[in-house]
């Protein structure tokens, strides 16, 4: 990531500690501390590890503070949201695992026994991360994966990361065919006076969504990609000065509430903003995403 980006973190964001028991944010849960130590004791046990990662952020999402332990055992690697990954990054020899959506929800070490001859058993272990995050866009990956809860860091702090990583990757600009399109909003009589919440877009148990609530959707995510392609298309500054880049993020947040239609005078406007657009970047409407720089993908944001 550019210098720019760097700089704009560490003053508009501020030296974020992200260590168990210090620093200014306080992240570390206890019952991960306690899964640590039991999967330290565990590992001794186990003939084969399958370590889960993020496929957005295959690098960040690994604990380090558990690798020398796992390096010595036979290891197979797994990659769960791949679906949110960029595909043209991914290899086929990568399994793709099935998790729990939000973080810290399993808390416990579980045991299955899936064979007889011989006896084979199964141990599921949370997630843990390690208790000290060594800098401030490593910390800032994982809460924008969904792996730090985002009361931790801050709606609007993650968001104007994520906001940074689009504008130095360019990834507005591919969007480019929106400008000057108009947004045709389909409706039926019935739907006149309906109320549409992004919430809405989450996985739930409910009946299927209506055409009209297709076209809806649609409709935000076209006018939320509009909003952050129209101010980058006419961005004259340069984005590896920390001045330039904070200030085209702040028209974009000014364009987002328009196409979010976010009252200006609400309270928590810039709040709400951020946890709405959040939202739309982590269920894949803004497209597939790859966060960590992975070797030989100079194309990671499509």
């Amino acid at each position: 990531m550019g210098g720019g980006v760097r700089r704009t973190l560490k003053k508009g964001l501020g030296e974020m500690g992200f260590a168990v028991g210090g620093g200014t944010v306080n992240w570390f849960p206890g019952h991960m501390a306690a899964a640590t130590r039991a999967i330290r004791d565990r590992l001794k046990l186990a003939d084969l590890v399958i370590e889960v990662r993020d496929a957005r952020i295959p690098l960040s999402s690994a604990n380090q503070d558990l690798q020398p332990l796992l390096s010595s055992k036979r290891r197979l690697i797994a990659l769960n949201k791949k679906d949110l990954a960029n595909p043209n990054i991914m290899h086929e020899k990568i399994k793709r695992a099935t998790v729990g959506p939000l973080p810290g929800v399993t808390q416990d070490i579980a045991g299955y026994k899936i064979a007889h001859h011989p006896s084979i058993y199964v141990l599921d272990s949370p997630g843990v991360l390690v208790p000290s995050i060594p800098n401030i866009e490593t910390g800032l990956k994982l809460a924008l994966a969904g792996s730090v809860k985002d009361s931790v860091v801050g709606e609007e702090r993650i968001a104007q990361y994520l906001l940074a990583v689009l504008n130095t990757r360019s990834t507005p600009l591919h969007w480019r065919h929106l400008n000057g399109r108009g947004t045709e909003v389909l409706k039926c009589e019935s739907d006149d006076k309906k109320e549409y919440n992004l919430r809405d877009l989450l996985p739930k148990r409910r009946k299927p969504q209506s055409n009209s609530d297709v076209h809806y959707i649609e409709d935000i995510v076209t006018e939320v990609q509009r909003a952050l392609y129209t101010p980058l298309s006419e961005f004259n500054g340069s984005l590896e000065n920390e001045s330039d880049l904070e200030s085209l993020i702040e028209q974009q947040f000014e364009a987002l509430q328009k196409a979010l239609k976010i009252p200006h005078k609400a309270s928590e406007a810039r709040t709400m903003v951020s946890k709405k657009f959040l939202t739309l970047f982590r269920i894949g409407k803004l497209g597939p995403f790859i966060l960590d720089d992975v070797p030989d993908a100079s194309n990671s944001l499509s």
